[in-house]
């Protein structure tokens, strides 16, 4: 059975850091494609940031330069290390996991950016 677990979510201030975990089970982690997507209040979900099995990344233009995805495939674990966290950036995070037609989905976790 599929699971994709995160974790670390939370509030952060304006310019501060906030690292996020996804543990994944049940799948072969190194045939993914993994990824980072968020959906604020009222918006669509959309990419934040993602990592491919071979292990190169890309980002949304919002948060390329702040944001980091990275995985360690021992661990079955990707993460997100979040930077120069903005207002904008308050949303549920969600982790994804992708392998052909196979789509698999994490619960989120809430980022709150506020001062």
């Amino acid at each position: 059975q599929v699971q994709l677990v995160e974790s670390g979510g939370g509030l952060a201030q304006p310019g501060g850091s906030l690292r996020l975990s996804c543990a994944a089970s049940g799948i072969m982690f190194n045939f993914y494609n993994m990824g980072w997507y968020r959906q604020a209040p009222g918006k669509q979900r959309e990419l934040v940031a993602a990592i491919t099995r071979g292990g190169n990344s890309n980002y949304a233009d919002s948060v390329k330069g702040r944001f980091t995805i990275s995985k360690d495939n021992a661990k079955n674990t990707v993460y997100l290390q979040m930077t120069s966290l903005k207002p904008e950036d308050t949303a549920v995070y969600y982790c994804n996991a992708q392998w052909g037609t196979l789509n698999s989905w994490g619960q989120g976790t809430q980022v709150t950016v506020s001062t």
